[in-house]
C-alpha cells in the first residue's frame, strides 16, 4: 500500500446499529425496523453525506447473510483496504461487545475487523462464548485481555465505547483507570459517547495518546451522523482508520463534531427521587440538594471529576477541535417539509450544516431558521442540561 497517496477529508460516523436483518429478525431490539444493512448504506450515501459507515452488528449471522447477499447481486462491493462500497460510502464491519470483569459493572467495547472473511471467522468465535450471536450488544463470556488478543490476532481495532457515560461506559461505571481492564498498546483508539467532549476526557491522563472518536450509536436511520469526525486519509477504508486512529503517514483525526455535551442524556447527575437534574458547579454530596434523596444517578461530568488525574483538563497539542454541532433534528422550526425542501436544495445533511451559506439557506426555509442553523455550527445556541436519560435542549429566546 502507497502511502504517499493525496489525502482527504471525509465524514465518519463509526457507530450504527442494525434494528433488523431484510429477513426481519431482530438485531437491535431497541433499534428502528427499517435500520438493516441496506437501509443504512443508502440513508448515509443518499441522504446524509455520510463516507465512512461503522456497522457494529455484523457478528449476527442474519446480518452477515445479508452482506454476502448484497455482494453477490453486485450492489455492493468489497474494497481494496477493508470494507463494503456503495456509492461511495463504504460501510465497515464491526460488532459492539458487552464485558464484565469479575467484581465490576458491564461495559461495551466496539471491534472492527478488517475484512468480510475475518468478521465472519470472528463471529464464529463469539458465537461459543455469548449466549445469542444473532442479537447486539451482548454479553461475552471471556476475559477482557482474551477478546483483546482475539481481535489483534485477526487484525482488527479494539475501541472502548462511550467511555463515559453511566449506562455501560469503561469509565462511567466499570473502572476509574482503563488499564485495570486492558493492555492500553492493544487499543486503537476511544469513543466519547453523547455526553462528553475533549476537555472534559483531558482529566484522565491515560487517554492522551489516544485518537477521540464521535459517532451517533444510531438507533435509528434519522439519528445517523447526530455526532461525527472528520478523518484524513486517501480513500474511506479499514486500512486506511487503523493508520487515522494511529496518527500515521498523514492520516489523523482531523475534527470531532458531538454533542454540546449539555445535550446528551447523561450529562448531569439525575435525582431519580424529585426528577431534578443536577446541574450545580459540582455535585459533592450524596444527597440530591432538592429534595434529600439518595437516589442518584451519577452524571457524565460529575463522574470525570470524580476520578479525575488531574486538576485541570489537559488537550494535547496534536488532539484535533471539537465542534458543538447540534444536530439538525434539535434545532427548533425545522419540520419535516422544511427538512425535505433543504435536502432537494442542497442533496445532503453534510452540505446544510457544513457547505451551504445563511442566504442561501434563508432562501429555501426561511431567514430565522438559517439563522439557528448557522448558529448551531458555532455553538451559540443556548442550551439546557440533560441527564438521567433525557436529552438537554435548544432554549428558544423569548420573543
Amino acid at each position: 500500500m502507497a502511502l504517499n497517496q493525496e489525502l482527504n477529508s471525509y465524514y465518519c460516523d463509526l457507530h450504527v446499529h442494525i434494528g433488523r436483518t431484510s429477513q426481519g429478525q431482530a438485531v437491535k431490539i431497541s433499534g428502528s425496523r427499517d435500520l438493516t444493512f441496506a437501509n443504512i448504506a443508502k440513508e448515509a450515501a443518499e441522504r446524509k453525506g455520510i463516507e465512512l459507515i461503522g456497522i457494529i452488528d455484523c457478528h449476527s449471522p442474519g446480518v452477515l447473510e445479508d452482506i454476502r447477499t448484497a455482494l453477490d447481486s453486485g450492489e455492493m462491493a468489497e474494497v481494496p483496504g477493508g470494507g463494503i462500497a456503495y456509492r461511495g460510502t463504504t460501510l465497515l464491519t464491526g460488532s459492539e461487545i458487552e464485558l464484565r470483569e469479575p467484581g465490576r459493572k458491564e461495559f461495551h467495547v466496539l471491534a472492527f475487523m478488517p475484512d468480510l472473511a475475518a468478521m465472519e471467522d470472528f463471529s464464529g468465535w463469539m458465537g461459543r462464548h455469548m449466549r445469542n450471536i444473532n442479537l447486539s450488544s451482548q454479553r461475552l463470556y471471556a476475559p477482557a485481555k482474551v477478546l483483546q488478543e482475539e481481535i489483534a490476532g485477526r487484525g482488527g481495532l479494539l475501541i472502548p465505547a462511550h467511555i463515559f457515560t453511566p449506562h455501560k461506559g469503561l469509565y462511567g461505571c466499570a473502572a476509574e483507570r482503563m488499564e485495570e481492564i486492558f493492555d492500553l498498546d492493544g487499543i486503537a483508539g476511544v469513543e466519547l459517547g453523547l455526553s462528553a467532549d475533549s476537555e472534559m476526557a483531558g482529566y484522565i491522563p491515560e487517554l492522551d495518546r489516544y485518537s477521540f472518536l464521535t459517532n451517533s450509536d444510531a438507533h435509528s436511520l434519522g439519528k445517523i451522523g447526530r455526532e461525527y469526525n472528520v478523518i484524513d486519509m486517501a480513500a474511506p477504508s479499514f486500512s486506511e482508520l487503523s493508520l487515522a486512529l494511529a496518527r500515521e503517514a498523514g492520516r489523523k483525526v482531523s475534527a470531532n463534531y458531538g454533542l454540546n455535551p449539555r445535550l446528551g442524556k447523561y450529562h448531569r447527575t439525575y435525582c431519580g427521587g424529585c426528577g431534578s437534574i443536577i446541574d450545580e458547579a459540582a455535585i459533592t454530596a450524596d444527597r440530591c440538594p432538592y429534595c434529600g434523596s439518595l437516589k442518584l444517578v451519577q452524571g457524565v461530568f460529575d463522574r470525570i471529576l470524580s476520578i479525575a488525574g488531574r486538576e485541570q483538563p489537559f488537550v494535547p497539542a496534536d488532539r484535533p477541535a471539537y465542534h458543538y454541532q447540534v444536530p439538525l433534528e434539535f434545532i427548533p422550526g425545522l419540520g419535516k417539509v422544511k427538512m425535505n425542501a433543504l435536502l432537494a436544495a442542497f442533496g445532503t445533511e453534510m452540505n446544510i450544516l457544513h457547505r451551504a451559506d445563511e442566504a442561501g439557506l434563508a432562501a429555501v426555509a426561511g431567514a430565522e431558521l438559517a439563522a439557528n442553523i448557522v448558529k448551531a455550527r458555532s455553538g451559540q445556541l443556548t442550551l439546557s442540561a440533560g441527564g438521567g436519560g433525557t436529552y438537554g435542549k435548544v432554549v428558544q429566546p423569548p420573543k
